[in-house]
């Protein structure tokens, strides 16, 4: 099976709303790619399309080159987690894999092997419902995990998780697309993306935003945006916008200046007597980079609606 998920014009309405519209990405193996939008962007419900949990109105959604429900061992082809509080309170977290194992055809010692994979094992045989959130999120890669498939897709992740918790699914995202595993990561923590994912699918009102790589996006969103250290912000504020400059706050100290050269900055702070203590190229977060692309993405939508 080819490690790849592919969603071709995917559409889906419920009543008058359209949650996906028009959607068309791939999912290639050997990177994690990161799954992102706003609220309500679509994003739960094109991966539960995915897996058949939602039958689009037109397009498809493929696993491996195949719909989901034509899958011969699911568990085998493609691990999910899209809730990880789906499970009995009343029951064990071992149990809970195991039967899942039995159902597939998996021996138990795979069970135990995940169990250890994620740190659950001093908590294997406690039942779920004493569970924080974060191991309810462990136990939820676990699942994901045992039938060792080459598709990863994964809703939230990170939620829950403690920073230790962060760092390790972090590295274990990294290690599973390293192994040649398709990985689709959905978060709304742009900072844990930034770390781990190697590609990111923006989607914003059910459409696609940005298809891009990670690095790319962070150095088209950087432009040629200058980062400045003042302690005479109101001054030096003052001086760069009569200059033609559009000028961000970041901190108490510090400003983003696009629309003028680092040399030219320095020159008209010098010039009118305005202090700084350092000047660089700004270096945009991902976080910034997806608040600019999502903006657009809603602005352009709320006038498109306008104009029908």
């Amino acid at each position: 099976m080819e490690a790849t998920i592919e969603v071709r014009g995917l559409h889906k309405r419920f009543g008058p709303t359209v949650a996906v519209d028009d959607l068309s990405f791939t999912v290639p193996p050997g990177q994690v790619t990161g799954f992102v939008g706003p609220n309500g962007a679509g994003k739960s419900t094109t991966m539960r399309a995915i897996v058949g949990l939602d039958r689009p109105d037109r397009g498809t959604a493929l696993v491996g080159g195949r719909p989901y429900r034509d899958l011969r061992a699911p568990l085998r082809e493609i691990g999910v987690m899209l809730d990880a509080s789906a499970i009995h309170p009343g029951r064990r977290a071992r149990n809970h894999l195991l039967w899942m194992a039995r159902a597939n055809g998996l021996p138990a010692s795979r069970v135990d092997e995940v169990i250890e994979l994620v740190g659950l094992g001093s908590a294997a045989h406690r039942p779920a419902g004493g569970y924080s959130l974060g191991m309810c999120q462990r136990l939820g890669i676990a699942a994901a995990l045992l039938g060792d498939p080459p598709v990863l897709m994964l809703d939230e992740p990170v939620n829950g998780l403690d920073p230790e918790g962060i760092r390790w699914i972090r590295g274990l995202l990294r290690s599973l697309a390293a192994e040649g595993r398709a990985v689709l990561v959905s978060s709304h923590l742009m900072s844990e993306l930034e770390g781990s994912a190697d590609h990111l699918l923006v989607i914003g009102r059910g459409r696609l935003v940005a298809d891009t790589g990670v690095r790319e996006l962070l150095a088209s969103a950087s432009g040629d945006r200058v980062e400045l250290r003042t302690d005479q912000r109101r001054e030096a504020m003052a001086v760069l916008t009569a200059a033609g400059a559009t000028v961000a706050v970041t901190d108490a100290e510090t400003l983003v200046v696009a629309e003028l050269t680092a040399a030219r900055i320095v020159e008209l702070l010098t010039g009118s007597g305005v202090a700084f203590s350092g000047i660089a190229e700004h270096r945009a977060t991902l976080e910034e980079a997806y608040m600019e692309l999502t903006r657009d993405a809603v602005e352009f939508r709320a006038l498109a609606g306008e104009a029908s």
